[in-house]
């Protein structure tokens, strides 16, 4: 009965994301770190399946592996929200925007309004159009009348980062073989930002 009554009291913070080679996973993974670390917040780790390019193939609606996919239910139960996508020639992947289309229902109810809200990506290059991915996916958050959450200048990591790390949200660049780890200061700026997500979401909640 205690375990209960602890479970009920947890408020989460749902995250989102997309990953095709796994550093957007790795990023996700900091950012649910960073939540955790603040008392009586959890994550909810969800994931979108891909789109198809010919109509008649569909995924199954459990993943073969990790965590299951986002529902629309996710959306109302959450009290933050954290997204993740990699960048496509500057934006977010299709993927993550065919989600993001499907998500009116919500939009009508105002599931999201008032609610913070964080993004993340990873690039293959340097250049590889970090910024403007965030600012893609930040768009339709606004739409949803969400609160917008970066990363501010007093996280020392993003003035030191020669990496990834952005305030407009957490990144990372993982070559083109998408084989580099998250650097130091990449990882730092990753937890930095669920945390202060969830202490946002947290007051805000109260």
């Amino acid at each position: 009965m205690k375990n209960k009554g602890i479970l009920k009291s947890m408020k989460e913070i749902l995250v989102i994301y997309y990953s095709n080679h796994g550093s957007v996973l790795e990023l996700a993974r900091h950012i649910v770190q960073g939540i955790e670390q603040v008392p009586g917040v959890s994550a909810r780790l969800r994931t979108v399946p891909k789109v198809s390019t010919v109509c008649e193939v569909t995924e199954d609606t459990i993943p073969p592996n990790g965590p299951p996919y986002v529902e629309l239910q996710d959306l109302e139960e959450c009290i933050g929200l954290a997204l993740g996508s990699p960048t496509r020639f500057g934006n977010m992947a299709a993927p993550m925007k065919y989600f993001l289309d499907s998500t009116s229902s919500a939009w009508l109810t105002g599931a999201l309004v008032g609610k913070p809200a964080s993004v993340f990506t990873s690039s293959a290059s340097q250049h590889g159009g970090q910024e403007s991915t965030l600012l893609s996916m930040m768009i339709p958050l606004l739409h949803h009348g969400m609160l917008l959450v970066g990363i501010p200048y007093t996280e020392s990591a993003l003035s030191l980062t020669t990496g990834g790390g952005t305030p407009y949200g957490a990144s990372h660049v993982s070559g083109t073989a998408a084989l580099v780890a998250c650097t130091d200061h990449e990882r730092q700026l990753a937890i930095a930002l669920g945390r202060r997500l969830a202490e946002t979401a947290k007051k805000l909640a109260s």
